[in-house]
């Protein structure tokens, strides 16, 4: 992490803990907005660039989520994206020539974290994707990927006039509870089941986990979304942790008990989601694989497996 603008020490997946042993994540720092005036500016045709970029990780399920909005929401043209190797270097999210990423020869930094000491030379803290970057002021705007997915979909709706809503003004309450149910449990909760670092931690953990998977199976008895009979964001944000589930968090983050697979509405939702292009073609298995399979606290030696093989890799470019 930084201190005072100062790399300290080697990437460490654990940020912080309580007496207990539970994983704590980091709150994000920079949670800007981007200039009115520069969305009015392409809107009326006087500018044909916001001025902005999204740095990612195609293994983060945050930056996914991301992603996915930017697609659905028509906004890949106003919206350059850098895609970091999936593997975690002593020094956090860098850019080489990892198939799939950006390569390193077309960026101007080497890790993110120089992102976070061009915004701030003092910043303490993690250097997280997603970043929303202001190319014309050299700063973060935001870095935290629920206020990302509300300013594409609420402040660039004079941009990209997209029919879908991701956060409909009559649904909001009822996306918002369901966003904050399955944040702890699931979102987060596959983390602080990976990174608990005491027994009672990881099985306090593993029992939210999969109460609040059996909750959702019996949700998706009668619903075809996560909210209302629209897509949503609840749908992003679920998707991209079940997306990961079967093929990291399962057998590396000992969430062991049952597989996505294994639920039968849960699978069938999978495979709604995934005939969505902007959920198939930001979905990338390697980089997944290959950067929590990295991750040396919890595999030491580096082995990817070779599995699984699941049915709705066939959605995949």
């Amino acid at each position: 992490m930084l201190v005072n603008g100062v790399w300290q020490s080697k990437w460490d997946p654990v940020q912080k803990k309580d007496e207990q042993g539970r994983f704590i994540r980091q709150s994000s720092a920079f949670r800007d907005i981007i200039s009115p005036d520069r969305i009015s500016a392409v809107k009326h045709g006087d500018s044909d660039s916001l001025g902005v970029r999204l740095y990612v990780a195609y293994i983060c399920p945050w930056a996914t989520r991301t992603l996915i909005a930017r697609s659905l929401l028509g906004l890949e043209e106003y919206i350059p994206v850098s895609i970091v190797d999936p593997k975690l270097s002593d020094d956090g999210w860098m850019f080489s020539d990892y198939p799939g990423g950006t390569h390193s020869l077309r960026e101007s930094i080497t890790y993110i974290h120089e992102l976070y000491t061009q915004a701030d030379a003092g910043y303490t803290g993690r250097a997280t994707v997603p970043v929303l970057w202001d190319a014309e002021e050299r700063t973060i705007i935001n870095n935290e990927s629920a206020e990302i997915l509300r300013i594409f979909n609420n402040d660039l709706r004079p941009i990209h006039n997209s029919e879908i809503d991701l956060a409909p003004e009559a649904l909001l309450q009822e996306i918002d509870r369901f966003n904050e149910q399955i944040y702890d449990t699931l979102n987060n909760g596959v983390y602080r089941a990976g990174f608990a670092s005491s027994q009672a931690a990881y099985q306090e953990a593993y029992n939210d986990l999969f109460a609040a998977l059996a909750w959702l199976e019996k949700h998706f008895e009668t619903q075809v979304y996560a909210v209302g009979d629209q897509l949503t964001e609840s749908d992003i944000r679920l998707f991209v942790t079940l997306a990961r589930f079967d093929v990291a968090y399962y057998g590396l983050f000992k969430t062991n008990k049952a597989r996505i697979t294994d639920y039968t509405n849960l699978s069938a939702y999978m495979d709604r989601l995934l005939k969505i292009p902007a959920f198939s073609k930001n979905t990338n298995i390697d980089h997944i694989k290959a950067g929590y399979y990295s991750i040396k606290a919890l595999n030491p030696m580096g082995i990817v497996p070779e599995g699984p093989e699941l049915d709705w890799f066939k959605y995949l470019d």
